[in-house]
């Protein structure tokens, strides 16, 4: 198993790709099931996910080519996909594939919508509490699927097809509104979703199934509304940039220090995030080209925060302002309201020399630690990278453990931050 070594204390300085949102990408190839034509999709990331999608996706009778390197490719601009479900010959989704990764468990949306049927087996995915499959269920039963669950798999019939209705989720959820959206392209009549998630992906699968022929309106506010259709065809589209790496790598050089252009980012993306890092002290400049983020000798201010669904702070971000918040100058609080277990990270930033204290959903960072290297372990895909974060400013070496976890939302992460200075290497075991 390959792990990642890094010697602390280099500033960051340079250029940072950014990759595309590995959030956007997974969805956008699960809507290629809705069509038997062609969808073309640039700019996806090169994880283990989409790996991992694209074996599910061939379970099903798809067809996926990567095109090749072209001439004036730009470095980490993500591959192009073409994808071609123009035979679907299973529609079954099975677990030794669905439970590796909790997003292929959608594929049920456009399975049902477009075949009237579908047998997939609950999820897996990272170990951050129950995050459950009732909401997606309830949706897919407001267009009138009628589902069981037997053996561990969702078994889903909609015979003569699915119908439009109204399905109003009783909390925001990315994953149900990625899957009423997706189902309700080819459903009879006009579906209303309400309490909606409100995410930028959200909007950018949206922005795919109107070039493939859907009628959705408000995709990215509260309330959506989709005329469904009998078919969609094929089309191209790029996936938006990632806005939680473009956050992650802002924070590292809070954390270190130094001067790093964010290339390609997207400020409307991620300004919750972008203000907390102004108000800890980092230097917030957009340009044409993206975000630049800078840190020279100044202090780290401390921040208290709430996660909240999109436009507020991403939960996704939290680890990772955790790591920042151990060396910020006084005490700050960090509330997680999106999802329960999700601060496993605590210990293993204690083993840095963190000052952490839990009570309940909120965590306590008593800042002006010096961190010192040790081994860690990733737990989750976004902890892991805030273990990395608190290796970079740390003094001496830090080894991370587990780092599948990263491979799986950070396209060569190693790579990106040697580039801008640190001393951080992968060893491959």
């Amino acid at each position: 198993m390959d792990r990642i070594r890094i010697v602390g204390g280099s500033k960051l300085n340079g250029t940072i790709a950014i990759s595309g949102a590995k959030n956007a990408a997974l969805p956008l190839m699960i809507a290629a099931l809705l069509t038997e034509d062609t969808l073309i999709l640039d700019n996806v990331p090169r994880l283990a996910d989409v790996a991992q999608l694209q074996r599910i996706l061939g379970n099903h009778g798809v067809d996926i080519m990567s095109a090749g390197k072209r001439p004036g490719d730009r470095a980490y601009q993500g591959q192009t996909l073409h994808i071609s479900a123009a035979d679907i010959i299973d529609t079954t989704a099975p677990y030794e594939l669905v439970s590796r990764m909790r997003a292929s468990f959608w594929v049920i949306a456009p399975l049902l919508a477009r075949m009237h049927e579908a047998k997939v087996s609950l999820p897996g995915g990272c170990a951050i509490g129950t995050r459950p499959v009732d909401l997606l269920i309830m949706a897919l039963e407001k267009l009138g699927a009628e589902l069981t669950i037997d053996g561990g798999y969702v078994v889903a019939k909609a015979p003569g097809g699915l119908r439009g209705g109204i399905i109003d989720f009783p909390k925001v959820t990315v994953s149900g509104t990625h899957v009423a959206l997706m189902a309700a392209t080819l459903a009879k009549g006009t579906t209303v979703i309400t309490n909606a998630a409100c995410e930028p992906e959200i909007a950018d699968v949206a922005d795919c199934l109107n070039k493939m022929g859907a009628r959705i309106l408000g995709a990215g506010t509260p309330q959506i509304v989709v005329e469904g259709v009998e078919t969609l065809h094929g089309a191209r589209h790029t996936a938006l940039p990632d806005r939680i790496e473009a956050g992650t790598y802002a924070m590292a050089v809070a954390m270190t220090g130094g001067d790093v252009q964010l290339s390609g980012a997207r400020p409307e993306l991620l300004q919750s995030a972008l203000d907390v890092l102004a108000e800890a002290g980092a230097d917030i400049t957009i340009n044409n080209g993206g975000i630049r983020v800078a840190r020279n000798g100044a202090g780290l201010r401390p921040v208290t925060v709430s996660t909240a669904p999109f436009p507020g702070f991403p939960t996704d971000l939290q680890a990772q302002l955790m790591a920042l918040m151990a060396c910020a100058g006084g005490s700050s609080q960090i509330t997680e309201t999106i999802f329960e277990n999700r601060f496993m990270h605590v210990q293993e930033l204690a083993r840095f020399g963190a000052r952490i204290s839990l009570d309940g959903e909120t965590a306590t960072i008593d800042g002006g630690a010096k961190l010192r290297g040790a081994p860690v372990m990733a737990t989750d895909l976004r902890a892991s990278v805030s273990l990395v974060i608190a290796g970079l400013a740390a003094e001496g070496e830090t080894m991370v453990n587990r780092v599948y976890h990263l491979d799986r939302g950070f396209e060569r992460l190693e790579d990106k931050l040697s580039a801008c200075g640190a001393s951080i290497e992968r060893i491959r075991d």
